[in-house]
């Protein structure tokens, strides 16, 4: 059976380097300044996604040192050098950054493994709660809350302490989780759909990769999204959301792929562990 590179990571240490750069963020957040900029594409900027970044490629890169990186905050290779990667690691230091501006705390550190252009691991942070989601195929997707304290006293256990994802839900209606910045009119027309032919249907607001988080624990039914995502806010979540058994593919019903020549992605649906979503 040929060798696969995924084998060699250990999720906890993965987890451990999220949690690390959580603890860089969070420094900047309860600090008066947080350095804010604004980049060429109008996108902010601040000294955490720098500090977040730095911990996160400077980890990984010792590591594992043979496996590339693309992150939101560092060097991004043409297409013709990044189209030989086999496996590579997708990164966003810091998702979210709009909200961590607005200081509610729905931001998150996303990292993700990818082979061949699918994720195969994805591990979300979300430092305010001290809530890790994580993923690897084949294992299944899980939530793990109080992650210092498990970590600290419990760690070689910390699968054994987490909630497999979906969780059991008990709810009325249809739940549609939007973005709380990026609310399009074609996400809006989407919705007008769904409330033809469901009884119900609530909107769920959410930041950063936790719209994914929503729908991997099924919180959430399906997370329409219309609207300029890039290949770093999507790939752990895309991982933890289809590790808990739902899809993530574009408006086609295609599968949402990776490393492509323009890192943009095209729109997509994220669905839930569940029948087919009333009106897609």
């Amino acid at each position: 059976m040929p060798h696969k590179k995924e084998d060699e990571i250990n999720l906890l240490n993965l987890i451990r380097i999220a949690m690390n750069a959580g603890t860089e963020i969070l420094g900047v957040y309860d600090s008066e300044d947080i350095a804010l900029e604004i980049k060429a594409d109008d996108s902010p900027l601040t000294l955490a996604d720098k500090k977040s970044h730095e911990v996160i490629a400077a980890s990984l890169q010792k590591e594992h040192p043979t496996i590339p990186l693309l992150s939101e905050e560092g060097t991004h290779l043409p297409y013709h050098e990044r189209k030989e990667w086999d496996y590579f690691w997708v990164v966003d230091p810091l998702d979210g950054t709009k909200e961590f501006v607005k200081r509610n705390g729905e931001f998150t550190v996303n990292i993700a493994l990818v082979h061949k252009n699918v994720p195969l691991i994805g591990v979300i942070y979300v430092p305010v709660w001290d809530t890790v989601y994580f993923a690897k195929k084949g294992l299944g997707a899980y939530k793990l809350e109080n992650c210092k304290e498990v970590l600290a006293k419990e760690a070689e256990s910390f699968q054994e302490k987490a909630e497999k994802l979906p969780l059991a839900q008990e709810r009325k209606g249809l739940n549609v989780v939007a973005s709380r910045s990026h609310m399009s009119e074609d996400t809006k027309q989407f919705v007008k759909e769904l409330e033809k032919e469901a009884e119900e249907v609530n909107i769920v607001s959410a930041g950063s990769s936790l719209k994914f988080c929503l729908v991997a624990e099924g919180k959430a039914d399906v997370y329409p999204r219309f609207a300029p995502t890039m290949e770093w806010d999507t790939a752990a979540g895309h991982a933890i959301v289809e590790e808990a058994g739902g899809k993530v593919t574009k408006q086609d019903g295609t599968p949402l792929l990776y490393n492509k020549e323009e890192l943009v992605n095209p729109w997509f649906v994220v669905e839930r562990k569940k029948e087919k979503v009333v009106g897609k």
